[in-house]
Formats: C-alpha cells, structure tokens, sequence
C-alpha cells in the first residue's frame, strides 16, 4: 500500500502523487489526503511510501476501505453531505460513497442515511448483497508484442506501440490507470516525397538538386534498407492577384524579364513522380523540371502540402513506413481567407484534387486551406513535414512547428546545397523523439499523462520523449476518469497514437452511472403509500407528496417537523434558503444555480471563479469547494499540472534555471528569461551550453555531425566567419580550449525576433609546435642583436661624450683675450752682451781656446 503525502490544495484532482495508482481522496479540513493502490514500484511526485511490489487492481478496494475509515476519523463525511436522494445521486458524489439498498435500513434516518462510505454501512448492518459499490475494471483486448526491426518479410506486421485495444470500466470521480509502450523500431521504410517551390527565385536550387536522388539514397542506405523517393512541385494559383493573368503571360510569365525570359505557365501543385525505390528517375524528371513566375510574393505552398498528405494513392505511401515530406521554399505561404483576394470563397474541403494530368484541379475554385486543417490532414495519414526555409523565414516556419503536430524546420541555403544535410538531420531529429495525441475524447473524460523515458525517470504531465535513441523503448502512464455520465447515444471510445506512427491505441469506454438495483423498482408500491415508486429501498415520491414513504403532503408544517430542519440550535430554517415541510427541507430555487443538502446548506455556485469563469471552467462547484477535474489544481482549479510546455529542448524542467508553476516556467536564475528559460546570454552557463552545438558543428572538418546531443542542441542559428567581431552589442564572447589545445572563440546573442544567434570562427586558433632550429637561430640572433644594441648605444654614449667635451672646449676658446697668431704660455727669451776679463781669472786664449794658466796636464 503506497500513502501519499496530504499537500495544501483541497481539490480532488491534484497533481498525482503515485505513478501508476488507483487513488482515492479524502476532502479532510485545509487539505486533501490521498490512498493509492500501487500498480508500479515509481513515485511522481514527492510522497511517504510504503508500498508492496504487488500489482493487482484489486487493491483498490482495501485503498477506499481505508479512505473511508480516515475520511470518518477525521469528522467529514461528504457522503452523506450531498443530498442524495437516490443511488445513482449517491454514486456521483464520491467515488468512495456506497448505497444501501436493504428496505428496512436507516428506519428513523434521514434519507441520505442510505448514502455513506462502505465500512459505515457494513457497520450500521446493511447487508453486503444490497450494497451498491461498483469500481473500475480494466480490460486488455488485444496486445501484440513490439517488434525489434521494420524491413524484411515482416515489414507490414511491425508493432511499435502496445497494447492496441483496451476497454475501461469507469465510475465517474474514480481515475484508473494502465500502462503503454512505444519503440522506435531499427530499419524502418521511409517513404519521402520532395515537394519543392518552382517559382523563379528557386532557379539556382533546382539546378543544385538536379542530382539529388542518388546522393540521397546513398546518405539514407546508411539509414533504412528500404528507402523510397518522389518529387512534386508548385508556385501558386494562376489567377490575379497571385499570378500575371495577361495573354502574354500565359504561355510564358517569364516574357519580357531579362533576366530569364522563358518559364513555364503558372500551376497551383504538380505531382511529377509517385514514391519509387528507383532513384535514377527522380533524377531524370528533376533534370525535366523548369521555374515558373508568379506575381505576389508569397507561394501556394499550403495547397501543395495539403494535396500531396490526402492523395496517398497517387503520390504511394505505404502503411507500414515513415512518411516524410519535405517542403522547400524561399518565401512565406498564402494562409487561409487569402484566397478572397482572388474572389475565392469556399473554403478548403480537404480532399484530393488531382486530374488525369496530375495537377490540381481545384486551385482557382478553393481557398487557400487552414493551419489547423493540415495538422489534422497531416495528422491523419501520417506524416511528418520539414519546411526547409530559407535562413530569414525560419521564425515565421518555427511558429507554424507549433500550431502543426509533428512538423519540424531547418534552414536551407540560398542553392539548397545543404539539402541532403538538412533531411538527414530532420530524420534524425524526428526518430529521436515520441509524443502521443489524443484523438476524439470525449467531453466528460480527463486523460493525464507520465512519460518514462530512456533515463527510468517518470515526467507527471508530459507525453513526450525526446533524445532516443533508434531501438529503445519509453513507456507511458495514463489516468482516466470520469467527470460525469455523458448523454445516451454518445461515443464512448477515443484513441492514443504517436505522432507519425500508424500504430495506435483504441479504448473503449463504458460508464458506471446505473446501480444494479435499478431494474427492479416498482411504482406505486404499498411500501410508498401507494403514491410512489420503490427504487433501491427509497421511495420516489409523485409530486405534492412527501416524506421517507410518501406519508405526508406538501403543506403539512408543525413543530416537531421544523426542529429536524434546522442545522444546529439558533440555525436559520434551511439556512433562510428553503421552506421546511414534513420534516424534510425544500430548496427554493435559484437562477444562479441548484441549492441543495440537508439543510439547504450547499449550492453548486458559490465556489471560486478565474476570470469571471467558476471554477475557471476546469471544476464542478459542490458545496462551495470547487472539484478540479484531473490535470488541474489551485482553489479555483486555474493552475495547470501539465509539465510538458515546461520540459527544453533538453529535456530539462525550464532548462535547470527555474520551476514549472501552473503549467509555464517560472524563471529564478537571474537574466533567464524563454517559454522554458532556454535563453540566458549572462548565465555563467551560457558558454559552456552553447559549446557543445559549436564543437558538433566544427566535427568532421567543419562539417554538421549526425550525433543525437548535435541534433538537441544545434536549434540556435549558426554563423561561420573568419573573423570574429567580439564588440557586437549584446553579445557575449565565449572561450574555450579544444583538445589540440587550440582555442575557439564564438559570440553569443539574443535576436530581436526571439532566435539565438552563434557567430564562431570557421577554424580554432591554434599555434604551431616549437621548432629546435629556431629557436637556436633565435637565441643566437638575440644575442647578437643584444650586442649590436650594446656597442651602438656604447658608440651613442662616447660621441656624445666628445660633442660636449669640444662643445666646451669651443666654449672656453671664444671666451679667450690674446692673440690667435699668439701662444700665451710661451714667454720670449731677454738676451745681452757681458764683456769679460779672462786675465782676471788666470785664463789665457791658446790656439783659440780659453785656458788656464794654473791649469796642469
């Protein structure tokens, strides 16, 4: 047994707290606790666990058994608070009230004594074979195991999804779960048509696709062995204002334009070749095909995709295959109501069209057809679109992704050179993924929804799984229930499929709206006073009678009657909203809505309203407490519990920077901002998200890897250049270092139009390895230039040095007083004549020379 843990809402159907639960649901004072009965070992939502790995559905009964003693534990008894007068009024209180049939129960009681939880009736001794309890079943009709491969002698017989039909039994207010599974099969068929824009603009892209089949077959035999291609063009209405209407142009709507003065006549859509495994001929018929013109600027594209999705004879899709459709443009489509330009008023009839010629026939009778017509048309057989667009259309193609189930876009060159790339990712892209629809659900049912996918953790309120891979199987948990009985002679069945997949879930469904006691009233029974009828051991009194049997008449008022009507001493009779009669209260009635209960205490219109709407149209009003049918919650039922519109493009809740509240992502982390909080160009993660769809982009030479994280994240535009301009306003410049420590560079910014923008360089910046003899011509040419710097400043230094020494020495030269011709240090020589006398000192001349007489030899 699994309890789940009371959470602060009161109304019956909020977020499930066991995945995989029959619940129950107890209506206690300021909020609401939950008894599950386990089918699975996960849990959802946060919760106490205490659960057996039994998966038997008749736990069930042992889960209300114990609502009913916590629900009369805690003093509330919404059985017996609803005014049932009947067995069939008792049932639809609550899932947990039960009726007793037994004639001599609840003698001296009040009607609705009969109405209350099952352990209260046991004990009050109403005997099992009376009681009227009847609870869910569930009934597996046909459930074929999943294959394991989509080619070969088995093609046709191929099971993606099980089980394939299942009938419920439910009572209204009582979910019931069950469980399916959906695999991705390996070497499915793929049937893929090319439908392709040949106005005059898409000149240079025909010629580019001239040889596009062979190479196609060749990129998709790596993915499928059984592959097969057509091809289908179109331009647009050939009636004004769409297309020249001159009798000059018929013929030739290219006459007088220089450019290209010969095309074609103008047609609304061509199917040229039906599905075939021999490619060469899409090729020679390509190689046939020649532009037209048309007059406005946007294409009969819409018409063309809607013709080649309804005419599945002529254009040969297979049941058991993938359908791709491939739809290549360079302008925007003409929508529905646009066809009124032209006089055309009768909308679209969403048939095929197609004459003897394989042109469509009704493309000047018919309006343009709807967005919603060809999701449904689309839907219907089948097929996935890709828009591959030109780069400045994909917000416009992007917005219509959301409006059309299973439709993706990828941009298309201006030559269509990348169209092969383009499908390939597509393909890729739309078998990493499964999401379920839901088609003809009735009114009165509601359907919640949790996936477990790849990881083994269980998603409350999403139906899709994405980033699969080919072979792995997700399961799916489902919980219907019942708001109500519908009408007689309505359809009780709806289906469960996976977008684009020919497999399909059907359920039918039978409601528990009649008690078995039912068939055998009798009218005018003595039990009744012979002026009623006996059901289910009350008495349903003819009009002007009243009471437990029919004893008393309208009108009958004393006092021992008027105390019973009274909730509580010093209480208002029927709290001032009735009349008291024959010891019983009658509600006067309102135009507001119905008052009723035991003391006219209750109506079902004073709840909470959003918006003017009770109970924001997502409740039942009872007793002033608005019930929420399943998938909503809040005290006015206006918050959603459907996660999937918050789960990224990664798979992250509000890619990690914020909470689902209400079905819409709350964003927490400062500069988040997005439907999912994807955007954040100043988290401080935002370079290292976006570097893994730059580093898929640069793998294999620059060329776009088909690895399954390239294809999740590469949804941002992506701009190649060779030189990065890092002061773009707006834009954050990112860094990070390659495995051949090399280092890249990319900017990261918003566009005004909602799209994220990555401008990376076409090549990291890398530096060579160092090179020993250069290094050694290096050091030694820096020594010698280090040496030439030395000396030269040296040579500066002394010349320098000498200027100013003769500088100076001019300096003191000019300031000099002598003579130039002069030396002022030389001093000339005094010179006289000095007579002597030799004889004086005894010297005496002899042969000339003076000697001295005293002088011996």
């Amino acid at each position: 047994m699994r309890w789940c843990h009371p959470w602060s809402n009161r109304t019956r159907t909020s977020p499930e707290c066991c995945d995989g639960c029959v619940r129950g649901t107890l209506p206690v004072p300021n909020r609401e606790l939950r008894v599950c009965a386990c089918v699975s070992r996960r849990i959802t939502q946060p919760s106490v666990a205490m659960c057996s790995p039994a998966t038997r559905w008749w736990r069930a009964a042992v889960c209300f058994w114990m609502l009913t003693l916590l629900h009369t534990s805690a003093g509330v008894n919404v059985c017996m608070s609803g005014s049932a007068t009947s067995c069939e009024e008792c049932l639809l209180i609550h899932p947990s009230c039960a009726w007793c049939a037994q004639e001599d129960f609840g003698r001296g009681g009040t009607l609705n004594s009969r109405c209350d939880f099952l352990q209260n009736l046991h004990k009050r001794g109403c005997e099992s074979r009376f009681l009227e309890y009847p609870s869910n079943t569930m009934t597996i009709q046909q459930n074929l195991p999943l294959s394991s491969k989509g080619s070969g002698s088995t093609q046709y017989d191929v099971v993606q999804m099980s089980p394939q039909r299942i009938s419920l039994s439910l009572r209204p207010g009582q979910p019931t779960w069950f469980e399916l599974q959906v695999r991705q099969v390996e070497d499915y068929p793929v049937d893929l048509y090319y439908l392709m824009d040949l106005s005059l603009s898409m000149k240079d892209d025909l010629d580019t696709i001239r040889n596009l089949g062979t190479k196609l077959a060749k990129e998709m035999g790596q993915l499928t062995s059984n592959f097969r291609l057509g091809f289908g063009s179109f331009v647009d209405k050939n009636m004004s204002p769409f297309s020249y209407t001159a009798p000059k142009y018929q013929e030739n709507p290219c006459s007088g334009y220089k450019l290209f003065p010969t095309c074609v006549p103008t047609f609304g859509f061509r199917h040229i070749l039906s599905l075939t495994d021999q490619v060469d001929r899409f090729n020679e018929e390509v190689q046939k095909q020649m532009v037209s013109r048309n007059r406005d600027a946007p294409e009969g594209g819409f018409d063309a995709i809607l013709q080649a999705a309804v005419c599945k004879d002529e254009i040969g899709w297979r049941k058991g295959a993938y359908h791709l459709l491939v739809f290549a443009t360079d302008d925007v489509p003409h929508l529905a109501l646009d066809g009124r330009l032209g006089g055309l008023v009768q909308p679209h009839d969403g048939r095929c069209h197609l004459d003897r010629h394989n042109q469509y026939s009704a493309s000047t009778s018919m309006d343009y057809p709807s967005l919603a017509l060809l999701g449904e048309k689309l839907a219907e057989n089948n097929i996935f679109l890709i828009f591959a667009v030109t780069k400045r259309l994909y917000v416009i193609y992007k917005n219509f992704t959301a409006l059309i189930p299973g439709t993706t876009v990828e941009i298309l060159d201006q030559d269509s050179k990348n169209v092969i790339q383009l499908i390939i990712t597509a393909y890729h892209n739309i078998r990493s993924k499964v999401e379920l629809t839901v088609w003809d659900q009735p009114e009165d049912l509601s359907l919640s929804f949790s996936a477990t996918c790849q990881d083994g953790q269980a998603l409350a309120g999403l139906r899709k799984c994405a980033d699969l891979k080919i072979g792995d199987t997700v399961s799916f948990n489902v919980s219907v229930e019942a708001r109500g009985c519908p009408p007689a002679g309505t359809d009780h069945t709806f289906t469960i499929k996976p977008v684009g997949f020919k497999d399909r879930l059907r359920v039918a469904v039978d409601y528990q709206c009649d008690c078995g006691c039912t068939p055998a009233a009798k009218t005018n029974s003595s039990i009744c006073s012979s002026v009623g009828t006996y059901k289910c051991g009350t008495c349903q009194c003819e009009p002007g009678h009243l009471g437990a049997r029919c004893e008393c008449q309208e009108g009958e008022v004393g006092s021992g009657y008027s105390a019973a009507c009274r909730e509580a001493e010093g209480k208002q009779l029927c709290s001032g909203r009735g009349e008291c009669s024959c010891n019983q209260c009658l509600c006067y009635e309102s135009e507001f809505g119905k008052i009723y209960g035991s003391f006219c205490e209750c109506d079902d219109f004073s709840c909470a309203r959003h918006k003017g709407i009770l109970c924001s149209g997502h409740g039942e009003c009872h007793c002033g407490e608005c019930t929420c049918h399943a998938g909503y919650v809040g005290d006015n039922c206006n918050c959603s519990t459907d996660t999937a519109a918050c789960v990224a493009d990664d798979g992250q809740m509000c890619s990690g920077r914020g909470h689902c509240v209400c079905g819409r992502c709350r964003c927490t982390q400062p500069g988040a901002f997005g439907d999912t909080c994807q955007k954040c160009p100043t988290c401080p993660d935002a370079c290292d998200t976006k570097r893994e769809c730059i580093e898929c982009h640069l793998s294999n030479s620059g060329a776009p890897s088909s690895n399954r994280t390239c294809q999740r994240l590469c949804k941002d535009e992506i701009v190649m250049v060779e030189t990065l301009e890092t002061e773009q306003a707006g834009a954050v410049l990112c860094l990070y270092k390659t495995q051949d420590d090399c280092v890249m560079k990319f900017t990261y910014s918003e566009h005004a139009s909602g799209l994220s923008v990555l401008t990376a360089l076409t090549q990291p910046e890398c530096g060579g390895g160092p090179d020993a003899l250069m290094v050694l011509l290096a050091v030694v040419g820096s020594i010698l230039l280090v040496g030439v710097v030395l000396l030269a400043v040296w040579k500066a230094v002394i010349t320098v040095h000498d200027r100013r020494e003769f500088a100076r020495f001019q300096s003191a030269r000019s300031r000099a007083r002598y003579e130039m011709a002069s030396n002022p240090l030389y001093k000339q020589a005094a010179s006289g004549f000095l007579e002597t006398d030799f004889d004086t000192f005894g010297v005496r001349p002899y042969n000339g020379k003076m000697c001295n007489a005293n002088v011996r030899r």
